[in-house]
C-alpha cells in the first residue's frame, strides 16, 4: 500500500503522514513509497482518526467519507433602525433638510404649505420640526445634558496641551511682560523710547525699525518684554476678550501735574486686571516737580508708597535726562523675581495674539506673544477659528528666527485668515488636528451668531424680563467735572434696593473714549455720560462691541432712567386671566390656509390677541397664539358669548370637533425696587 493511499484513508495530507512515518522510524522517501502490511498496521493502530474497535480493512478498501457538517443556523433578522432627528438647540432649515435627507428647496416649499415662510438660514420652530419629521417618518429627539456621565473620548480641541500638566522641575524663569500706562503727555512714550534706544541688546542699537506689538530689552543679563502699545487701549482690549497679557503695569505720573483723570482710569484698569502695579514718577528734572505731592495723592487713592510704609514701588525718573531709568529697570526685575514668573519651554507653544493684519506680499500675519512652551517654524497653530502651519517667525528687529520661547514676541506667517487681537493660540500635533479644531470653532461661532443676544441697553432693561432676574446693573460713568461726578455717584448710591445692586465699573472725568467702550464690553455694562461728548473712535467702537451709550444734560433724567433700568432687571410677575371659552363644532378644510375650527363662544369673549389652549378630554394638547379670528368671512378683533366664529391656531392643525378652546390673557405685573 502506498503512502498517499494510506493518507487518503486516514484523511491526512501526505506531508503529515510522511512526518508521522519518520517519527515512527520508518524509512520512506515520498508519497509514492510502498508500505508493508506490518507498517500499515502500525500506523493504523496509532492514528487518532482510526476507531479502536474497527477491524483492519484490506489495502484496497476505501476510507468512509466524513459526515456532512450540520447546516448553519438561520441568521436573525436585521434590526429595524429608528429614524431620528436630533435637536442640539435652535435648528435652521438647511440643517433640518440634511437630517431628513431632502433638498433645502423642497423643505422650504413644504414649509410654505404649512404657512411657515423661512429662508435657508432661518430657525424653525420646534413644533414645526415635530410635524415635518412626522410626515417623513422621523421622530424628534432633544439632546439632553448629562453632566454626571463620564467625559466622552477626547475631541480634536481637547488635544490642546494643558498647562496644569507641567511639572515644577520643567518650569524655568521667563522674562516679565511690562506695559506703561498713564495720562496723556505724562511721558509714557518718552520713557519707552529712552529705554528702547539705550537698553536694547548689544549689536541691535538703532535696528528696531519694525514694530510687532512688543520688543525685548536686555539689562544686567536679564530680558524684559515691553508691550509696544502702552495705555488702556490694548490693555483693556485684551481683558475684554479674556486675556491678561501683562505681568507688571507701570503707571506713569508727571511730577509737575500729579494724578489726573486718565491716571485714575489707568489705576482702575490695572486693579480690574489684577496685575502687579508700579509707579514711575516722571519729569523729576523740572523745577515744578513735587514727588511728595504725587505720593500723597496716591495715598488718597488707597495706594501707599513703599517708602511710606506701604507695598507700592515708586520710582522717580526723567525721560529727558535718563535719571532713575536704571533704578526703574532694577525694580522691574526685582518685582519679576518676587512674582516668580516661570514657564515650561519644552512643551508646545501657547500664548496670545497682540496684533493681526493682512499685509501685501505676506498674507495674514499675526503678532504673537508666547506665554508658555516654544513656538517653532513648521508648527501647526490654531488662533480661534484660524489655523495654519508656521511658515516664518520674525522677531522685534526684523530678523527671521526658528524658535520663540516664553515671553518672546514674534510675527507669524502662514495663517489662513486674520485672527482677532487677544485671541489665544495653541500648537497642535499636526495639520489634521489643527484644521478640525478651527473648523469646529467656526461652526460654533456661526451657531452662536444665530442665537446670541445683544448687549444690554436701557430699552432692554426697561422691558420686563421673562428669564432669570439679573441682580446687578453695571455702569460706566463719565462726567464733565469732578464735582458733577461726585454728586452723581452720591445720588446713585442713595438708590436703595434689596433686590437689585448698582455697580459702577468706572467713574471718570472727560469725554467718552474707546477705552471706556472696551471696559464696558468686558463688564457687560452701559455707559452713562453727563455733559460730555463721545470721541471719534468711541462711536465706532460702541457699534462694533454692541455697547449702549447714553448722554444726559439733566441729572434728574439720568437718575430716573437708572432707577427704571434697575427695576427693569427684576423679573415681572405673570398672571393668567381666563377671558372665555369656545367649543369646536365643526372642522373646515381650506386648501391654502389649512384647517379652521368652526366654534361657538360658550362664555366670555374671544379676542384676536388672546392666547389659547386646546383642552381635549380634560387634558391640554396645545398652548399658543391665534393665527386668525373670523366672524363669517371677515376678520374680527373680538367675538362675544353666543356668537359663532372661525379660529385658526398658530402651527396646530390637529384639533377635532368637541375640543374646547380656552382663551386667556397674560398680565405682567412689574415689580418695584
Amino acid at each position: 500500500m502506498r503512502v498517499h493511499e494510506l493518507a487518503k484513508e486516514l484523511t491526512l495530507s501526505s506531508k503529515d503522514l510522511l512526518d508521522k512515518l519518520h517519527a515512527l522510524g520508518m524509512d520512506v522517501k515520498n508519497h509514492m513509497s510502498t508500505l508493508t502490511p506490518e507498517q500499515v498496521q502500525q500506523v493504523r493502530s496509532g492514528a487518532p482518526a482510526a476507531p479502536a474497535a474497527a477491524p483492519v480493512p484490506a489495502a484496497t478498501e476505501k476510507a468512509p467519507k466524513p459526515a456532512a457538517p450540520p447546516p448553519p443556523p438561520p441568521e436573525p433578522p436585521a434590526p429595524v433602525v429608528e429614524k431620528k432627528v436630533i435637536l442640539h438647540g435652535p435648528i435652521i432649515v438647511k440643517e433640518l433638510a440634511e437630517q431628513l435627507g431632502v433638498k433645502p428647496n423642497q423643505l422650504i416649499a413644504e414649509l410654505m404649505t404649512m404657512n411657515v415662510f423661512a429662508s435657508i438660514n432661518e430657525k424653525v420652530d420646534p413644533r414645526v420640526v415635530q410635524q415635518v419629521a412626522h410626515k417623513h417618518g422621523y421622530t424628534v429627539e432633544h439632546e439632553k445634558k448629562q453632566p454626571e456621565r463620564p467625559p466622552p473620548p477626547p475631541k480634536p480641541e481637547e488635544e490642546k496641551p494643558a498647562p496644569v500638566t507641567d511639572r515644577e522641575q520643567d518650569k524655568m524663569p521667563r522674562p516679565p511682560i511690562v506695559t506703561f500706562m498713564g495720562h496723556v503727555d505724562h511721558g509714557k512714550t518718552s520713557l519707552l523710547d529712552h529705554i528702547r534706544r539705550t537698553r536694547v541688546a548689544q549689536g541691535e542699537d538703532g535696528g528696531i525699525t519694525q514694530h510687532i506689538g512688543a520688543y525685548m530689552v536686555t539689562y544686567n543679563d536679564h530680558t524684559i518684554t515691553f508691550l509696544d502699545t502702552p495705555g488702556h487701549a490694548a490693555f483693556t482690549a485684551m481683558r475684554a476678550r479674556g486675556a491678561t497679557l501683562t505681568d507688571i503695569a507701570v503707571i506713569v505720573i508727571a511730577a509737575d501735574d500729579g494724578i489726573m483723570p486718565q491716571t485714575r482710569e489707568a489705576i482702575q484698569h490695572a486693579k480690574a486686571a489684577n496685575v502687579c502695579m508700579m509707579i514711575a514718577i516722571n519729569k523729576v528734572d523740572l523745577r515744578t516737580a513735587n514727588v511728595d505731592r504725587v505720593k500723597r495723592q496716591l495715598q488718597q487713592e488707597g495706594l501707599t508708597p513703599e517708602d511710606w510704609g506701604g507695598d507700592l514701588v515708586c520710582c522717580p525718573v526723567s525721560a529727558a535726562t535718563g535719571e532713575g531709568i536704571d533704578h526703574l529697570l532694577e525694580m522691574i526685575l526685582l518685582q519679576a523675581e518676587m512674582l516668580e514668573l516661570k514657564a515650561n519651554p519644552r512643551r508646545r507653544g501657547q500664548g496670545f495674539v497682540i496684533e493681526a493684519r493682512l499685509e501685501a506680499g505676506m498674507g495674514p500675519t499675526a503678532n504673537l506673544l508666547v506665554r508658555a512652551g516654544t513656538l517653532q517654524v513648521g508648527d501647526a497653530i490654531v488662533c480661534g477659528p484660524c489655523w495654519g502651519r508656521v511658515k516664518a517667525l520674525i522677531n522685534d528687529v526684523g530678523v527671521k528666527v526658528r524658535t520663540a520661547g516664553p515671553s518672546f514676541a514674534v510675527k507669524c506667517l502662514g495663517l489662513n485668515s486674520v485672527p482677532e487681537p487677544g485671541t489665544e493660540f495653541e500648537v497642535y500635533p499636526n495639520d489634521k488636528a489643527a484644521r478640525a479644531v478651527a473648523t469646529e470653532r467656526m461652526e460654533k461661532r456661526r451657531l452662536e451668531a444665530i442665537s446670541t443676544p445683544r448687549r444690554a441697553s436701557l430699552e432692554d432693561l426697561l422691558k420686563p424680563q421673562s428669564g432669570p432676574a439679573v441682580q446687578e446693573l453695571v455702569v460706566v460713568l463719565k462726567a464733565d467735572v469732578q464735582g458733577s461726578l461726585e454728586a452723581i455717584q452720591q445720588a446713585l448710591r442713595d438708590i436703595k434696593s434689596e433686590k437689585v445692586t448698582l455697580k459702577i465699573a468706572l467713574a471718570g472725568v472727560g469725554s467718552i473714549n474707546e477705552n471706556d467702550v472696551l471696559l464696558a464690553s468686558a463688564s457687560n455694562a452701559i455707559i452713562i455720560g453727563f455733559h460730555v461728548s463721545k470721541e471719534s473712535g468711541a462711536t465706532a467702537a460702541a457699534k462694533r462691541e454692541g455697547v449702549e451709550v447714553r448722554l444726559y444734560s439733566v441729572i434728574y433724567e439720568l437718575l430716573d432712567d437708572i432707577r427704571d433700568a434697575m427695576a427693569g432687571l427684576l423679573e415681572p410677575m405673570l398672571k393668567q386671566n381666563v377671558i372665555g371659552h369656545a367649543q369646536i363644532r365643526q372642522v373646515f378644510e381650506l386648501s391654502k390656509k389649512g384647517r379652521v375650527a368652526g366654534c361657538m363662544v360658550t362664555d366670555g369673549r374671544v379676542t384676536s390677541r388672546s392666547r389659547a389652549r386646546v383642552v381635549r378630554d380634560g387634558e391640554v394638547v396645545y398652548e399658543g397664539a391665534l393665527a386668525s379670528l373670523k366672524r363669517f368671512q371677515n376678520d374680527a378683533s373680538e367675538v362675544r358669548e353666543g356668537q359663532e366664529c372661525g379660529i385658526r391656531l398658530d402651527n396646530f392643525p390637529d384639533f377635532a370637533a368637541g375640543d374646547v378652546i380656552e382663551l386667556y390673557e397674560v398680565e405682567k405685573i412689574e415689580q418695584s425696587l
